[in-house]
């Protein structure tokens, strides 16, 4: 038999549980996400919002840009450890070694995440090939850092650091040149090429499917919009009216959303900084070879004894820190990269800002012909009337034959009436001629 107190007890645990997981149902609301990664792997994770951030170091304000109830122009941001991509209907996150993509499962977005596997599958094998390279060209920044001299030999060295670096070959994409050139799709000197980094080749999925869609609906605008404008000239009508309308404003909203995406890349291109933090897999084995140079200072720093000693290799640690954080890429790949879509972009520009030429010529030659049009039935009225006053002369006559006056012509034969009658007539007549002859002579009527 319970006690008052534990009944007591477990009623107050019933009601604060319900309470307590609303507040867990409302604290975490998972979003699915389709993940592909550099190794060409790709699953569905259904991740919070606080992960996201945690995962890519990314603040709210820029995941508010992925957010499918807000409506944000196209803008590629490019962060610390990943680049937001807004494009169209490509929403995307790309870090140094993975994708996620918040709306996978939209029908408009499947073949854009289908184009993404299939890059990232065929490119899986050159990235591990270039790992190797990646750790040498590493384990020689640290060799030549003058904190690496004293006190440690080059094999136990090398040993700790390609550990180090073997953990981490999965999540770059190429090596790391001199001078913090990024691998591209370009041919060296001796006959090799390089591979672009992860991130850039889903950048150029991203770019690529954005283009590609968006010259698709220039195109089908095309098609759709000379034929019914070219009816159009030839017959006026509510009909055809209606339609061009409906070309027009789909005209202006495409070229809106191309001019967008021009003005991103254009941004871009002209922001070296912009194009210097999207390097993210550069990045990050620079921060590599910095975390190794500074465990091999720390240990360094405890075998030393002499202060003197040990103030001057205080220096040359902060020398050597200052060498391997400050970091200059060189940009020429991604710009390379983004110059070729901006092209592209431009072009599509270019075919609408023709097309919307086209629709304001023919817009002046309809208003030309209305303008004819108008022209003509205000000649119409002026000859009608002309005509009005003609005929009020010939009534003015009538109205003074019918006057109650005697006159002889009243008692005239019958031929007298219809000779009057045509002479009233034929007066009329000539004055019309007349009147319309001075028109056309003075340049009123045509």
């Amino acid at each position: 038999m319970r006690s008052p107190k534990q009944g007591m007890e477990d009623d107050l645990h019933h009601r604060a549980t319900p309470t307590a997981a609303a507040g867990r149902r409302k604290g975490s609301v998972n979003r699915e996400w389709l993940v592909v990664s550099d190794s060409g792997r790709s699953y569905h994770e259904e991740v919070g919002k606080h992960s996201i951030m945690r995962r890519t170091g990314l603040p709210a304000r820029d995941l508010r840009v992925l957010d499918p109830l807000l409506s944000y122009p196209s803008t590629i941001l490019g962060r610390e450890r990943a680049i937001v991509i807004n494009l169209e209907h490509i929403k995307a996150i790309i870090t140094a070694t993975e994708v996620l993509v918040p709306n996978s499962k939209d029908p408009l977005v499947a073949p854009f995440v289908q184009d993404l596997q299939s890059r990232v599958a065929s490119s899986f094998g050159a990235p591990q090939h270039e790992a190797a390279e990646t750790s040498d060209l590493d384990e020689e920044a640290i060799r030549r850092s003058p904190s690496c001299w004293p006190s440690f030999p080059s094999q136990g060295m090398t040993a700790t650091h390609g550990a180090d670096i073997s953990k981490h070959n999965g999540s770059l994409t190429g090596d790391l040149p001199e001078g913090g050139h990024s691998p591209g799709l370009d041919v060296n000197g001796d006959g090799s090429t390089k591979v672009l980094p992860f991130e850039f080749r889903a950048l150029e999925v991203c770019l690529e499917s954005a283009c590609r869609c968006l010259e698709s609906e220039t195109l089908t605008l095309e098609q759709e919009a000379y034929p019914a404008l070219d009816e159009l000239t030839s017959k006026i009508s509510t009909l055809n009216l209606e339609r061009v309308r409906q070309i027009k404003s789909r005209l202006v909203a495409i070229s809106g959303r191309v001019q967008k995406v021009r003005d991103e890349l254009e941004h871009l291109l002209d922001d070296d900084m912009d194009m210097a933090e999207m390097y993210l897999t550069d990045k990050l084995a620079n921060q590599r070879v910095g975390e190794i140079s500074s465990r091999v200072n720390l240990e360094n720093d405890a075998s030393e004894q002499d202060d003197d000693g040990d103030d001057e290799f205080r220096v040359e640690t902060d020398s050597s820190h200052e060498s391997l954080g400050v970091f200059k890429p060189n940009i020429e790949e991604l710009e390379m990269l983004l110059e070729a879509y901006f092209v592209q972009i431009d072009g599509t520009l270019n075919k609408l800002s023709h097309l919307r030429e086209y629709v304001d010529d023919t817009e002046d030659y309809i208003n030309i012909m209305l303008d004819e049009k108008q022209n003509q039935l205000l000649q119409m009225g002026v000859m009608l009337s002309t005509a009005t006053v003609v005929t009020t002369a010939g009534v003015v006559v009538v109205g003074l034959f019918g006057m109650n006056i005697g006159i002889d012509l009243y008692n005239a034969p019958y031929r007298k009436f219809w000779e009057t009658t045509l002479g009233t007539i034929i007066g009329c007549v000539i004055l019309y001629v007349l009147a319309i002859g001075f028109g056309k002579k003075s340049g009123l009527l045509q």
